[in-house]
Parts: C-alpha cells; sequence; structure tokens
C-alpha cells in the first residue's frame, strides 16, 4: 500500500470562505477519494492560517480578541468543508501548540545547520496587508499589489530577522528543472523557472513583535513572519520535531492557488534545504474562479457565497460543476446560468435519468433481482473498461476536468444504450435472454458509476450504491473490484431522485 500526503494551503483567519477556497478544498478531496479508491494509505491534511496580520484587524473590527476571532473562524471554516463532503483526516491551526513546536524546531535546525543564513537586517519596503508580505517591483501594478488591487500598499520600514534566500536560487532552479520538486501544471512551472533566473532577494521572516503570532526564538521583541510560520504547518502536522514524523513526510503534493506559488515553490523547498530536511515531491498550482471575468476574493468580495451555491442544486452538484466547468489548472468563471445548465443536462437528465430508468426496468421487468451478465464483451462493457482506462489516465494526472467530463459521458453512452436495445420491446417480444443481458449491463454500469463518482460526488454516490442491494460498502470499494464486478442476484431498491429539476417559475 502507497502512502500518499497531501495538504491543502491553509486559509487566513480573516472572513468567510470564497468559492476559491471552495474549489481547492473539493479538488483535493476529489484526489484524496481517488487515491483512497486506488489502494493508497492517504492523510489529507487542511486548516486554518491564524497569526496574520489581518486577523488582529478583523478581530478589532468585530471588538473581540485575536482568539475569539480565530475559533470562530475556524469553526465556519471547518463547518462549509463539512458540508462539501470534505474527507481529510486531520485539520491544522497555526495557534496549536504542535504547530508553534514546528516552526521553532525548525528555525532552531537552520541555526544550528546553516548559521549565516539566518541574519539581522532593517528592511524597507511596500507592504501589502491582503498578502502579508512586501512587494517588488515586478508584484506593483499602478502602485498596488497585483493581486489585492483594491488595497493601499503600506511603507513599512523596520529590523528584521532575514533568510539567506538568495543562496538557494541554483540548487532550486535546479531541482525544478530536473522534476525533484515537481510544479505543475506547465504553465505553472515555467513562471517559477522565469522569478528563479531574475534571481532572489533574501526575505525578512520576522515582525517586530506583533501581539499575536509565536514569538521568535532567541529575540523577545519578534514575532515569526506569518507566511514563514504558515508554509511549516505541512511540517508541524506530522509530528516534527518528535521522532516519526517521517511516516508522513515528505509530502506527495501540495495543492495551492496560482497567487501562492512563490511561497510554496521557492521559500519552502530553500527553507527544507537549509534544514537539511526532506522536500516535496510536488506542487499543484490551481487557478482561480472568476464572477465576469474578475478573481474571487474575501477583499474585494464577491458577488457569490459558497452557502447560496451550495444551495443552489446541492454540495455534491457544486462539487461537480467546479470541477467539471472550471476545473483544476486554469482560471474559469463562475454564474448561475452554466450551473443551472450542466445541472439539468450532466446531473439530471444524463446521470440520474440513467439511474432512474435502469434500475426501474429491473423492478418492472424481473422484480428487482438483477440477472447474470454472460457476455463480458458486450458493447457496454468494453465502453465502460475503456472508460475506466481513460478515467485512472486523467486522474493521475490531476485532470480533475476530464475525469468529471468522463463520468457523464459514460452515462450519456449507457443512455443510448436503452435507447438501441429497447428493453420495452425485448419484454414485450418475450426475448428474456437478451432482456437479461440489457438489464444486467445496464445495473453494472450504473454500479461502476457509483464508484467513479465517489472522488466527485460522493453523497450521490453512496445514494445510488445504497440501492443497487450490493453485498459490500461502498467504502469498501476500491478500482481493483471494478473489473470483474458481480451484481447478478443483487436486490436493487427503487431510486430516489437523485437530481430533482427545479420548478418552473
Amino acid at each position: 500500500m502507497t502512502r500518499f500526503y497531501l495538504t491543502t494551503a491553509i486559509d487566513y483567519s480573516n472572513g468567510d470562505p470564497h468559492l476559491g477556497h471552495a474549489l481547492e478544498k473539493i479538488g483535493a478531496d476529489c484526489i484524496a477519494r481517488y487515491r483512497r479508491l486506488r489502494g493508497d494509505r492517504v492523510h489529507f491534511l487542511m486548516g486554518m492560517d491564524e497569526h496574520s496580520q489581518s486577523v488582529i484587524q478583523a478581530a478589532a473590527r468585530a471588538e473581540v480578541t485575536p482568539r475569539a476571532w480565530v475559533d470562530g473562524m475556524a469553526g465556519t471554516f471547518a463547518e462549509y468543508w463539512r458540508r462539501l463532503e470534505c474527507s481529510h483526516d486531520d485539520w491544522i491551526r497555526t495557534t496549536e501548540p504542535r504547530h508553534a513546536r514546528g516552526v521553532v524546531a525548525l528555525l532552531e535546525r537552520i541555526q544550528a545547520r546553516r548559521p549565516e543564513d539566518l541574519f539581522v537586517a532593517q528592511y524597507e519596503g511596500l507592504y501589502c496587508t491582503g498578502c502579508e508580505e512586501f512587494k517588488q517591483g515586478a508584484d506593483v501594478v499602478d502602485g498596488r499589489c497585483a493581486e489585492h488591487p483594491t488595497l493601499d500598499l503600506v511603507v513599512t520600514r523596520e529590523r528584521n530577522h532575514f533568510f539567506r534566500l538568495s543562496a538557494y536560487r541554483d540548487q532550486v532552479l535546479a531541482l525544478i528543472r530536473d522534476g525533484t520538486i515537481g510544479v505543475e501544471p506547465e504553465i505553472r512551472r515555467n513562471e517559477v523557472v522565469r522569478l528563479l533566473e531574475r534571481g532572489l532577494q533574501d526575505v525578512s521572516i520576522s515582525r517586530q513583535r506583533l501581539p499575536w503570532g509565536i514569538p521568535f526564538p532567541g529575540d523577545a521583541e519578534q514575532t515569526v513572519y506569518v507566511w514563514f510560520d504558515a508554509l511549516i504547518n505541512y511540517l508541524s502536522a506530522t509530528g516534527f520535531p518528535d521522532a516519526g514524523y517521517e511516516r508522513l513526510w515528505p509530502a506527495d503534493l501540495h495543492i495551492v492557488g496560482k497567487g501562492i506559488t512563490r511561497f510554496h515553490c521557492v521559500i519552502w523547498p530553500a527553507m527544507l534545504l537549509a534544514a537539511g530536511l526532506g522536500l516535496p515531491r510536488l506542487v499543484w498550482a490551481h487557478g482561480y474562479v472568476q464572477w465576469e471575468g474578475a478573481k474571487m476574493s474575501k477583499t474585494a468580495g464577491t458577488a457569490v457565497s459558497v452557502d447560496s451555491a451550495i444551495a443552489r442544486h446541492g454540495a455534491d452538484a457544486l462539487r461537480y460543476f467546479l470541477l467539471r466547468e472550471v476545473g483544476f489548472e486554469n482560471d474559469g468563471n463562475f454564474t448561475w446560468e452554466r450551473f443551472d445548465a450542466r445541472y439539468v443536462a450532466d446531473l439530471a437528465d444524463t446521470y440520474g435519468n440513467l439511474v432512474s430508468r435502469a434500475l426501474s426496468m429491473v423492478l418492472r421487468y424481473r422484480e428487482g433481482l438483477v440477472p447474470e451478465i454472460r457476455d463480458a464483451d458486450a458493447p457496454l462493457e468494453r465502453r465502460a473498461r475503456e472508460t475506466f482506462d481513460a478515467y485512472t489516465a486523467a486522474m493521475n494526472a490531476y485532470d480533475l476536468q476530464r475525469g468529471a467530463a468522463l463520468l457523464i459521458e459514460l452515462a450519456s453512452h449507457a443512455n443510448r444504450y436503452v435507447e438501441e436495445t429497447a428493453p420495452w420491446k425485448l419484454a414485450k417480444e418475450k426475448k428474456d435472454a437478451e432482456l437479461d443481458a440489457v438489464l444486467a449491463s445496464l445495473v453494472r454500469t450504473v454500479s461502476r458509476l457509483a464508484v467513479l463518482s465517489v472522488p466527485f460526488m460522493p453523497r450521490k454516490a453512496a445514494e445510488v450504491w445504497s440501492v443497487l442491494g450490493a453485498g459490500r460498502p461502498l467504502a469498501a470499494m476500491t478500482f481493483a473490484d471494478l473489473a470483474d464486478l458481480r451484481t447478478d442476484g443483487q436486490r436493487v431498491s427503487k431510486p430516489p431522485p437523485l437530481f430533482p429539476k427545479p420548478a418552473v417559475a
């Protein structure tokens, strides 16, 4: 059994999540569920970034303490991810003692191994409170941060501890070029390579003592810079520095938004190299969810809340739509019109229709008892095997958009198979053997679809599985079971309306 440790970016505790956060967490959950179906031993980490300056500001506006604020935000985020069926194995908050221990231990390890890499200096620059970082020339557009154009950049000058990032430029560049540190998709890797080719500046890793943060080891006047602090969550969640952390480390996959690749693909590997620790195997940087061409963000405000998007057609429909329509590679638009169209065409008229008609015919013509399938080379059997091969290839490459599309393509093909074979005519003409073959093939296809749907629509997959009369729970199924899946002798039940169409006004 292969170990697979994946993480998402941890979210700022300065406001409610938006659809961009949802896309990342749903996509990561989709990958985690897929890897479990492969038979991997998955450890899936999510969490909250709670030490930012923006937290102090948000708490002050709400007239509560930072601790009360982050506790409330952690509960809000956790509830949204529960509603969206995220199956994480661990939830880390950067205010936890285990994380503070990890941060201090990493700094002390760098100090012991490479003392010249940590030094104190004065820093002056333009600081973005949205990104919680100093901005360089290439990051500033018309005098504002490219990621947070609604915020004013703040001129800041202070004494800080620095990390000698410039010393690691050549090594990190070589590791990315030879694939030791994977960066995907290719467009993001090219961006990171160009950034490294331009050269690196040393980075500030502390702030003059804020009232909220991890004290910098050996300097009571300084707090560990939030980004240096936050990146270490992936390591502290393994139990570092305690013995046994290596059972999870290094991470197999970091999933982040494209706006923070510099931290994850440049600064984080350099920190780990300085500490003499293993490097993450792959960073996947997804695009943004947009509304009318603009990035959704907490700072700018959003036209669509996660709550309203879930309420529209349910959590599973939203999961499917974001991964099928927006995808996990490039930017993509969210519109109510596209959401409604996908819901009706793909989920109600294709997927839901197949499940309903296939099982209803078994109930009508065979009193719910699934016939034996005798022809392993039947047309629908061949198509199912082809779909499985294409599906695994897409999912192994993190092409979640293609994986979602293949589900509907198989359901659509099965619906055409129903029209072509006309089971109602076979029943009327008493062609029992032919009817048995068609019904058995349809139920087997629906069963396979249920398993393949788990990463995308876990709740709906479970609903389908529950009426198939299978002898094994869905949670016990793996892809290895699909090739020779037996459904004969199962007694199916009437399926629920999986994707009810909205009432027409």
